[in-house]
C-alpha cells in the first residue's frame, strides 16, 4: 500500500442537465407569468440551499462517472484514453480537486500539479513571472524553492520576452507553453497532463513529451490523456479506458490501446455518422455523411491505391455564410493508431470558403498512395476560430493495393507502407 499514490473507489460525478420544454405557437400571458413566478422561485430556493443554478424546465441527472475503482503506483506512467464525453476529463478535475465527486472517494498520496486546459491555474491580470511564483506558491512551494527552478522553467517555456508581460495577452500557445513548464518543473510527485498540449507545435509537443518521461524516470506519477496512441504508447506503462464514464480496461498499455481501437472500430461501422453524439464543438454545423468517389463522381467502397479519390465530407448547418475563415480537415490513422496523414483546408491554402445549410466539402487525394487496409480517420471543423464539429472515429477508408506506378506491377508490402510517385534518369557526369 505505501507504493499507492493514487486511490479511487467507487468513483462517481454527477451533473444536473436542464431542458427546457417545447413551447406552443400560442402561449397565454397567464402562463407565461406563472412560469416566471416558478423559475424565480426555484432560483431562490437553490441559493438559499447553496446549490447551483440551472436553466431549464425539467432537470435530468448526468452521471459523467460512475463506479470507477483503480489504483495507481508510485513512478508509474498512465495514459487515460476513451472517446470524446467518456469521462477522462471529469476523471482529472476529480483527481487534481477542481471537482468534487459525487460518490466515492479518492486517496491522493502527494503534490499533484495539473495541466487540464488552457488558463488554468493562471491569474490573466498577473505577470508569467508573479505567475509562476504564484503556482509555485499553489503547490506548498517556498519562494527559495521556486526560484532555484525559476531560468529553467523560462527557458523551456521560451518566453523570456514577455516574462514581465500579462498573461492575458499572450497566445494559447505562449500560456501552454509556461503552465506545462511550471507544472512539470515545480516537482510534482503526481503530474497530471490532459489533451491541452495539442495547442502547441510539434516541435513543443516532443519537448513536453520527453519531459513528462524524464519526470517518469525520476519516480514520480504521469497521468496523460490524449488521442495520440502513438505518443501514448510511446510514453506510458498502462493505460485505463474509459467508456460512457466507466472504466472498462485497466492493465499494460498495448492492451488498452488494443480494446479502445476495437470499440473506435466497432463504433464507426455500426452508427450513423449524422446520428453519433460523441462529438465535440457548439454543433451548429454537423458532418452527416461522408463519402469517396472517382473523378467522375462514381462513389467507392473502397480506394485503390493509384487511382484519384475524391472525399466528400457531407454537413448541415443552422447557418449561411460567404468567405468565411474555415478549417476543415481529417486524419488519418493505422489500425494500430499511428497517425499517418493529416489533410486540411489551412495548409494547402484553401482556408477561405462558403458555408451553405446543406452541403459538403470536397477534398481531392490524387494518385491515392496508401497500401492496403483499414484506417481509422478523425474529422474535424471550425468556421472562424469557433470549433462546430469534432469526431474521433468517424468513418473508416478501405484501402486496395493497385498499380500505383502504372507499371502493370503491383509493389510488394514488403517495400514500405506508403508509395511515393518517382521517376529514375541516368545521367552523363
Amino acid at each position: 500500500m505505501s507504493d499507492v499514490v493514487i486511490k479511487a473507489e467507487s468513483l462517481g460525478k454527477k451533473y444536473l442537465i436542464g431542458h427546457r420544454a417545447e413551447s406552443g405557437r400560442y402561449v397565454a400571458l397567464r402562463d407565461v407569468l406563472a412560469h416566471n413566478a416558478r423559475t424565480l422561485w426555484h432560483k431562490t430556493r437553490a441559493l438559499a440551499q447553496g446549490k447551483p443554478l440551472i436553466e431549464g424546465d425539467s432537470l435530468e441527472e448526468f452521471w459523467a462517472l460512475q463506479d470507477v475503482s483503480f489504483e495507481i503506483r508510485r513512478g508509474e506512467t498512465v495514459g487515460i484514453i476513451g472517446r470524446n464525453g467518456a469521462g477522462k476529463s471529469t476523471l482529472l478535475k476529480v483527481l487534481s480537486r477542481i471537482t468534487e465527486p459525487s460518490a466515492g472517494r479518492v486517496t491522493i498520496r502527494g503534490r499533484v500539479a495539473s495541466l487540464l486546459e488552457v488558463g488554468t491555474g493562471f491569474h490573466p491580470e498577473l505577470s508569467g513571472r508573479e505567475n509562476i511564483y504564484l503556482n509555485g506558491a499553489i503547490m506548498g512551494m517556498t519562494r527559495a524553492e521556486i526560484s532555484r527552478k525559476f531560468d529553467e522553467i523560462v527557458a523551456f517555456a521560451e518566453v523570456a520576452k514577455f516574462l514581465d508581460t500579462p498573461v492575458k495577452r499572450y497566445s494559447s500557445g505562449m500560456y501552454v507553453r509556461l503552465a506545462f513548464a511550471v507544472a512539470a518543473h515545480l516537482e510534482p510527485e503526481i503530474l497530471v497532463v490532459d489533451e491541452v498540449l495539442a495547442v502547441g507545435d510539434s516541435q513543443f509537443q516532443k519537448k513536453c513529451l520527453g519531459k513528462m518521461g524524464d519526470v517518469a524516470k525520476e519516480g514520480r506519477t504521469v497521468l496523460f490523456v490524449s488521442h495520440n496512441m502513438a505518443a501514448v504508447q510511446h510514453l506510458c506503462q498502462r493505460g485505463m479506458v474509459l467508456r460512457e464514464g466507466r472504466l472498462c480496461e485497466h492493465g499494460e498499455i498495448e492492451g488498452a490501446v488494443r480494446a479502445y481501437l476495437a470499440e473506435v472500430k466497432a463504433r464507426t461501422l455500426t452508427t450513423a455518422l449524422g446520428e453519433r453524439i460523441d462529438r465535440k464543438g457548439s454543433q451548429w454545423l454537423k458532418f452527416v455523411r461522408v463519402t469517396i468517389s472517382d473523378p467522375q463522381g462514381n462513389e467507392l467502397q473502397r480506394v485503390v491505391s493509384g487511382q484519384d479519390a475524391l472525399l466528400r465530407l457531407h454537413y448541415e448547418s443552422a447557418r449561411a455564410l460567404r468567405n468565411a475563415s474555415v478549417l476543415v480537415s481529417f486524419n488519418v490513422r493505422s489500425s494500430q493508431g499511428y497517425l499517418l496523414a493529416n489533410l486540411n483546408s489551412q495548409d494547402s491554402g484553401n482556408d477561405v470558403l462558403d458555408i451553405h445549410r446543406q452541403g459538403r466539402f470536397e477534398c481531392s487525394w490524387p494518385r491515392f498512395n496508401l497500401r492496403s487496409g483499414s484506417y481509422e480517420c478523425n474529422l474535424f471543423c471550425s468556421v472562424n476560430g469557433e470549433i462546430v464539429d469534432w469526431l474521433q472515429g468517424a468513418f473508416i477508408l478501405q484501402v486496395e493495393d493497385g498499380d500505383f506506378h502504372r507499371t502493370g506491377r503491383l509493389i510488394g508490402r514488403e517495400q514500405g507502407d506508403v508509395l511515393i510517385s518517382h521517376s529514375w534518369a541516368s545521367c552523363a557526369p
